[in-house]
């Protein structure tokens, strides 16, 4: 009786087994194979990069020709790598410009707007669409624009999630894309795919996904089923349909890696929902891909966001490892009477703090590196801190010289004393003023950078290193450096604000870095890597 039941218990396991199974299960390791054959296809997207690089040498000197490949690597570029895709818009700008061809201007300066936006840099996107002009441009042109003033007030929704401003503009990004889809054919994917998010983002979740296209249809790029089946995902799991959200953001993934795409939140949206499920394993794996995929991509706010949750994952993964570590030293303890026993258990404890080690360290340098990001925006918000107040307070203070001298020529004129209004005029020493000024300057920068001048001078040999006089804070060569590493490098700002000309900045420069130890190119790194206080 006892082996039948057994036997029947066996099949029953057996039976969960076989249709247990989801599609997950199938989706995960095709995401996993996809992971590991990663570079394989970045490869073959740098080695057609490569292609197209090339030809510019066949271009010449022939325009048309350099900006159409300038578009064809910005079109690499701009969800493969940030900076890549910044410089070659850049030189399509440029290049419309010195051609005087405002469609191919125009152009240009949408796809700048496009990659500014994917970087998260709202500020600057904001400024750089206001400037643009499409008026009497092509349907293609005019599209793309309003498709990414839409997106510009849709993130900008996702970004504050505030009751007050997130509807308004949402309402905004609306209107633009309406004007976007009245410009494009209603049987194309980029129709469907921007009418579905438009439902979307106006709450109409049955009628998104209606309008979405669909994911198996031929001819359906890695790069369209990626973005379709990430915002698709977010359309179900707003709708509380969580493992088909999953599912989807499997697909999308999965296509982003086949296309090299490193511009993306579905990897990391995959790893927040498998946390929240109890997948500590799959969602640590696949949050740390998606950190790998934004550092490599470069927009700082999007390594930022995906970082954020990196610890959390990594916390919670060292203590699910400390619990079953205390279950097996429980369970030990239980058993000790049986030798093979605790030898098995010790030997599994072991393996278990090895993982804890490596998972520690996994953990401290990312935490290293977190932490290094956030000094940096410290710094730069203390000396914009700083800096701020002490314009505020040198605006301040000529405030009150100019209240005060203008109450005092107003006396003297009234009383009809010209020689002594222009006794009075001669008497201020300008000299003295921008004295006063630097002298300012110098304090403020030296309470942020207290060890600047001692560190600047282990750049040079003995001989050669700067020796202040007495009561002097910085001299001339200092200061020039002092100002690049407050981020003023523009050689002809730094001339405006020390008085001289740019060639006398430029030469001071040059013999500055050549009496010094380290190679010219990696003189002002040094200098920026200079901690403030």
């Amino acid at each position: 009786m006892t082996r039948i039941l057994g036997c029947l218990m066996a099949l029953l396991m057996l039976q969960m087994y076989v249709f247990g199974k989801s599609p997950q299960d199938s989706l995960l390791k095709e995401l996993n194979r996809s992971i590991e054959n990663a570079p394989a296809y970045d490869a073959l997207k740098m080695k057609g990069i490569d292609s197209i690089k090339r030809t510019l040498a066949n271009a010449g000197a022939d325009p048309g020709a350099r900006y159409q490949i300038y578009q064809l690597l910005y079109e690499q570029y701009k969800v493969f790598n940030f900076d890549s895709a910044f410089v070659y818009a850049r030189l399509m700008e440029k290049l419309a410009g010195e051609m005087q061809d405002p469609l191919r201007l125009t152009y240009a300066r949408t796809r700048i707007g496009f990659i500014l936006l994917s970087s998260g840099m709202f500020t600057e996107t904001s400024a750089f669409l206001s400037s643009l002009d499409v008026t009497g441009m092509p349907d293609s042109i005019r599209s793309q624009y309003y498709l990414m003033k839409s997106r510009f007030y849709y993130d900008l929704a996702d970004y504050n999630q505030d009751r007050y401003y997130s509807p308004s503009y949402i309402h905004q990004g609306s209107i633009y894309m309406d004007s976007a889809l009245h410009l494009l054919p209603p049987s194309s994917f980029e129709y469907q795919y921007n009418r579905g998010l438009q439902y979307y983002k106006m709450g109409n979740l049955t009628a998104a996904r209606n309008s979405y296209p669909d994911l198996n249809q031929p001819g359906l790029n890695y790069r369209q089923l990626a973005v379709a089946a990430c915002t698709l995902g977010y359309i179900y799991l707003h709708a509380h349909q969580t493992d088909t959200a999953i599912e989807l953001m499997y697909r999308s993934a999965i296509a982003d890696i086949k296309s090299s795409t490193k511009e993306t939140m579905a990897m990391y949206t995959l790893a927040t929902l498998l946390f929240e499920k109890g997948d500590i394993k799959n969602a640590s794996h696949f949050i740390e891909k998606a950190v790998a995929e934004a550092v490599f991509y470069g927009a700082r706010q999007r390594k930022v966001q995906v970082s954020s949750i990196l610890p959390i994952i990594e916390q919670e993964r060292i203590n699910t490892a400390e619990e079953r570590t205390k279950s097996l030293l429980i369970y030990a303890s239980i058993v000790t009477l049986l030798l093979i026993a605790v030898v098995i258990l010790v030997i599994t404890v072991t393996r278990q703090v090895r993982k804890l080690k490596v998972a520690q360290e996994i953990i401290t340098a990312a935490h290293l590196k977190q932490q290094e990001i956030n000094n940096q925006l410290l710094e730069a918000n203390k000396i914009k801190e700083e800096y701020v107040g002490y314009c505020f307070n040198i605006y301040a203070s000529y405030i009150s010289k100019i209240e005060k001298l203008k109450q005092t020529l107003e006396q003297k004129l009234t009383e009809n004393k010209p020689s002594e209004v222009k006794y009075l005029v001669n008497s201020i020493n300008i000299r003295q003023e921008r004295e006063d000024l630097f002298t300012t300057f110098d304090r403020v920068f030296l309470k942020i950078f207290p060890h600047f001048v001692e560190e600047f001078n282990n750049l040079f040999e003995p001989v050669n290193q700067v020796v202040l006089r007495e009561n002097e804070l910085l001299n001339t060569d200092i200061r020039i450096f002092a100002l690049i590493r407050i981020g003023i490098s523009d050689n002809e700002k730094i001339a405006r604000i020390l008085e001289y000309s740019v060639n006398t900045i430029y030469a001071y420069k040059t013999k500055i870095k050549k009496r010094s130890l380290v190679p010219n190119e990696e003189f002002e790194n040094r200098i920026m890597a200079i901690k403030a206080l």
